[in-house]
């Protein structure tokens, strides 16, 4: 039986199956999402040959298993030269109650130690849940490797008798950057829209939903109060990308 339970002929067919949906996508030019089932496949096919006795089927599977080995190393290649080249475009769909999808997860592999100045545009940091969610993204950003600076925050202005309390929160995430070496420069706009954050290292990250995902909390000792990652989501779309050559950031 391999690891995952299923018969060896039918795990074999399983991780075929995913390698054959990584050939697919590649083929689509849609690399990011073909790489992780290139990984996956392989993963699934190691399992199979450690449950593997005869010795001719073992060679076969490794056989497989290299040829798809180089092509994904291949692949993984590419991407990072398209990272560098400033040609990278990755997709990502959160499902509805997806987990796994916190703040960290998202963006960490793109906060490195040359990230200084944060841009986010984001018309719903209004309501206390959102001001917790922006608190948060301020956190990461003063744990993590980078050194930024200054975050510029770019919303909308609550009308309605939310706005003392936006306002005051705001000004308390403020002086609490302030007390950690950070400037937080507010502006409000009644006719913004898109949602996008981007940081001085070129990469862009655009959030159909922008930071609000996170489903409410069953209750507050309930899991996914405190971490993200447990934390269930509304269904959205991020789309990360870089740009060397923009101009203006």
């Amino acid at each position: 039986m391999a690891r995952s339970g299923l018969p060896q002929d039918a795990a074999r067919t399983a991780a075929l199956t995913m390698l054959k949906r990584a050939l697919d996508l590649e083929s689509e030019s849609r690399n990011p999402q073909a790489l992780v089932c290139y990984q996956e496949g392989i993963d699934m096919l190691l399992q199979v040959l450690k449950g593997t006795k005869d010795e001719t089927k073992k060679h076969n599977l490794r056989k497989i298993i290299s040829d798809y080995m180089d092509r994904a190393e291949h692949l993984k290649k590419r991407l990072e030269q398209e990272k560098e080249a400033g040609k990278y475009h990755k997709q990502i769909k959160i499902e509805e109650n997806a987990t796994g999808f916190s703040y960290e997860s998202l963006f960490q592999e793109y906060l490195s130690e040359t990230v200084t100045e944060v841009w986010i545009e984001d018309p719903y940091i209004r309501h206390t849940h959102q001001l917790y969610n922006f608190l948060r993204f301020c956190e990461m950003l003063v744990k993590r490797p980078c050194k930024v600076k200054t975050i510029h925050l770019l919303t909308s202005l609550h009308e309605g008798t939310g706005k003392q309390q936006q306002s005051s929160g705001l000004e308390e995430i403020k002086q609490s950057l302030r007390n950690h070496g950070v400037c937080l420069e507010l502006e409000y706009s009644s006719s913004i829209h898109d949602r996008e954050i981007r940081f001085n290292n070129g990469w862009i990250i655009k959030i159909g939903r922008g930071l609000d995902y996170f489903k409410k909390p069953q209750s507050r000792f309930s899991l996914g109060y405190c971490d993200f990652d447990l934390r269930p989501c509304h269904e959205t779309t991020v789309d990360i990308f870089h740009n060397k050559h923009m101009k203006k950031i």
